[in-house]
């Protein structure tokens, strides 16, 4: 028997604990991360019970009549440890159609966990979807990812930026100046969308003081010490993940990114377990490629995977 309740302060310890051992829990999942913006959202987490643990998590938040797996989360779906099985996962989602009904939700939002993310198969809540929920995919982006075992050749133009970036002297390494990159990412986001970054300056400072070995900044400056560009990395079990990207006009004109991510790749990565992802290159819920970025970044090696977005009715 299971039994499923809404997520509450005082769960906060075991919740993290599950997350630890899930087969495809991350950092972003574990409360201290959640909670730096739970001003924005309304927390509709569950957990999941069985005999007298937690057997699942599903992060969450509601609004109004609809549940969302989770808004303020790149994913996020069902955890669960490594006992769980198909036929549980189903009967979860059978009982959190009935407890949802109840409180009212007309409507579930789910985002789930790349299989990048997992540590051993876990796409058993995909199965429930389509068996327990008669769920609709909703939205598909696509990411750039590569094994970090391994790495492939960079495309002549990547390379031409190594080159260009040599000859200008520029040095990479791992920093921790996060104003001047939040700043750098500010400008380009300011100037392309007229928009600021998903975090501030100050969230993001939070967040790597609470996940220093989680959250990594890896900048390009010239020899004077100019900051040019930079990218912000999330250490996941199976996966590296550049959270962001972005670089000054004359980082961009030296190649400071294409010498940045050389590195990062072929010398601090290169032969780790798992895989590097630079992330998504769509907008509008996957309905516009950004033809350029994805460019950029497949000239890294990078290859396809989706992130979907699914929808069902209670």
């Amino acid at each position: 028997m299971i039994e499923i309740k809404q997520y509450n302060l005082d769960d906060a310890a075991k919740w993290n604990e599950l997350v630890t051992i899930s087969k495809q829990g991350t950092f972003l999942f574990n409360r201290n991360y959640m909670d730096y913006h739970a001003d924005r959202f309304t927390d509709c987490s569950f957990v999941v019970m069985e005999k007298g643990r937690i057997s699942a998590v599903l992060p969450a938040n509601r609004k109004d009549n609809t549940l969302y797996s989770h808004q303020g989360l790149t994913y996020g779906g069902l955890l669960t440890t490594e006992r769980m099985t198909a036929e549980k996962v189903c009967n979860i989602f059978s009982e959190l159609n009935i407890l949802l009904k109840e409180m009212g939700i007309k409507q579930v939002v789910y985002k789930a966990i790349p299989w990048i993310y997992h540590r051993i198969p876990a796409e058993e809540d995909l199965y429930a979807l389509t068996k327990v929920c008669y769920a609709q995919l909703i939205s598909r982006d696509i990411s750039s990812s590569f094994s970090l075992h391994d790495v492939r050749k960079f495309t002549e133009s990547r390379r031409s930026g190594i080159r260009k970036a040599i000859k200008n002297n520029i040095l990479v390494g791992e920093s921790k100046d996060l104003a001047s990159f939040w700043n750098i990412l500010n400008n380009n986001l300011t100037a392309k969308y007229d928009a600021r970054p998903v975090h501030s300056l100050t969230e993001l400072q939070l967040l790597m003081s609470r996940f220093p070995k989680e959250i990594k900044l890896y900048m390009a400056t010239t020899t004077d010490g100019e900051p040019l560009g930079g990218t912000l990395i999330y250490e996941t079990p199976n996966v590296v993940h550049t959270q962001y990207i972005s670089a000054s006009p004359d980082g961009k004109a030296m190649g400071a990114l294409d010498l940045l991510f050389d590195y990062i790749i072929n010398k601090v990565y290169k032969g780790r377990n798992g895989y590097f992802d630079f992330g998504k290159s769509t907008e509008k819920n996957g309905t516009i490629l950004n033809q350029q970025l994805i460019h950029q970044k497949e000239g890294f090696g990078g290859r396809g995977v989706c992130y979907d977005t699914y929808e069902w009715k209670i």
